[in-house]
């Protein structure tokens, strides 16, 4: 169940909050649909992924999206050869997510861009009208906003499903992290439904963008002194006056790229450890060395660095309601009383084979067994896909916020030892059953969640990428708009 951490979605949501035009900036292309053979030939071929064709009538069209996006953020727009070379580029990137996401099991409910659409709103606090006007009014239809904002949750669902359990963060870590802090975390503030909340500092934000020189996995010393010589090129053209969003839009490997290359805007700890020491001493304004990771080279250019505009307390908003009453705002220091529930399940996860569908009803089934009376541990034991099966589904006293929203959702509203219907998440679909509650004085496990979170943040994003780039070495791709990006790919 620890799997079901909202740590991603956490991340979705906070990114919203520095600025939901941040949302629409970055939109990307609509996903290549599959057309007719006898269309594709027409068209012409743009590049084959897997057994997916993208043609270049479809990259033409999005291409004229962008150049107008790029027009509408006073971007440089690059040459019609070069924006097709990067339009391209970020549709493979999309396709590959869609076949991956499609081959997981992984699909985004309308329901599940309403409630992305609602929270964007909240966070910011406006309504969903209003959101919709502001994007308007930045000249992208709602439609548009919507079918990109629906890739972003699906991106964000993939991350978790193929990402999240691999990080592990230990209590030395923790410790370790806590004390170089001070143990000066701040302390969640929540808001009181009749009162505003008193204005307050928040933590030192950062906004960032890059231009992204990529190092293909398996790449030769001689390329990676190639694409350095590339990387030490474009610096000197930003140094030397050039437009660094123009930069990015024309020659940036990131998926950021016919954005600028903006990377968004969040708490400083909540960037990878990397672009935190790159930045450290640079201000608004000014551009880093180049930066060598994983990935290949980077070049970060700082956007934003000072307090949030919004109200702390904004970003530590539960993702889903807190069980009992809300406490006044606490202090720095003193107790937190949370309250926790007991809580168990059955999860069974969604494929190609076990369809969400077939999930349903199996768990509609089980559930009809459990109420004539059969032992919910043996049939979690039998069933259920979670690592707690073995437990009999049992996953412990959990804390609000730290299970994915519609699971929470559904668990909060639970009497003890009552049983839900069959309750679907980007896991799949589940039975829960809540066995207890307590409340509890959480201060000290306040802060190390806090402290997890943001070692979290710093390393999923990095181990995202590295995900991503393992997943285009073992697809087959023939890019024929770019063929010299085909090198080192089957």
């Amino acid at each position: 169940m620890r799997s079901l951490h909202v740590k991603r979605w956490l991340a979705f949501i906070s990114m919203a909050l520095w600025g939901f035009m941040a949302v629409p900036a970055a939109l990307a292309a609509e996903a290549p649909k599959p057309t007719q053979s006898s269309q594709q030939f027409v068209d012409g071929i743009a590049a084959i992924v897997n057994k997916q064709v993208i043609t270049l009538q479809q990259v033409n069209q999005e291409a004229r999206i962008a150049q107008d996006q790029l027009r509408r953020q006073n971007i440089p727009v690059p040459d019609q050869a070069v924006l097709q070379k990067q339009v391209l580029q970020r549709m493979i990137t999309e396709e590959l997510e869609r076949q991956e996401a499609q081959r997981l099991g992984i699909r985004v409910t309308d329901a599940q861009v309403d409630q992305a659409v609602q929270t964007i709103a909240q966070r910011n606090r406006i309504s969903t009208e209003q959101l919709r006007a502001e994007i308007e009014k930045g000249g992208v239809s709602w439609e548009e906003y919507l079918k990109n904002l629906q890739k972003e949750v699906r991106t964000d669902l993939l991350r978790q499903r193929a990402v999240d359990s691999t990080i592990v963060i230990s209590d030395a870590e923790i410790d370790a992290f806590l004390k170089s802090q001070g143990q000066q975390l701040p302390a969640p503030q929540q808001q009181q439904p009749t009162q505003a909340p008193a204005p307050q500092s928040g933590p030192q934000i950062l906004g960032l963008a890059q231009i992204l020189v990529a190092v293909p996995e398996g790449a030769s010393s001689g390329q990676v002194q190639t694409l350095r010589k590339k990387a030490e090129e474009l610096l000197a053209r930003v140094r030397g006056g050039a437009d660094f969003a123009g930069v990015a839009a024309s020659s940036s490997d990131g998926p950021q790229a016919l954005n600028g290359g903006e990377l968004g805007v969040r708490p400083v700890d909540g960037w990878p450890d990397l672009f935190i020491s790159a930045a450290e001493n640079l201000q608004a304004g000014e551009v880093s060395d180049i930066i060598q990771s994983g990935n290949g080279f980077h070049i970060l250019k700082i956007l934003t660095r000072g307090q949030p505009q919004a109200p702390a307390n904004a970003s530590a908003a539960p993702a889903a309601p807190a069980l009992g009453q809300a406490p006044a705002a606490p202090q720095q220091q003193g107790p937190m009383m949370v309250t926790q529930t007991h809580a168990r399940h059955i999860l069974i996860k969604t494929n190609q084979v076990m369809t969400s569908e077939k999930a349903q009803v199996r768990l509609a089934q089980l559930r009809q067994r459990l109420v004539n009376g059969e032992s919910f541990e043996d049939l979690a034991k039998r069933y259920s896909d979670d690592a707690s099966a073995p437990q009999g589904g049992d996953l412990g006293w959990l804390t609000p916020g730290e299970t994915v929203p519609p699971f929470e959702r559904a668990m909060n509203a639970l009497e003890p030892n009552q049983l839900s219907q069959p309750v679907e998440s980007q896991f799949g679909w589940h039975l829960i059953q809540v066995l207890e509650r307590r409340t509890k004085n959480m201060e000290n496990e306040f802060r190390r969640m806090q402290a997890r979170q943001m070692l979290f943040q710093r390393r999923v994003e990095p181990a995202f990428e590295d995900w991503l780039s393992q997943l285009r070495g073992q697809a087959y791709i023939d890019n024929r708009l770019d063929p010299a990006s085909n090198r080192g790919r089957r």
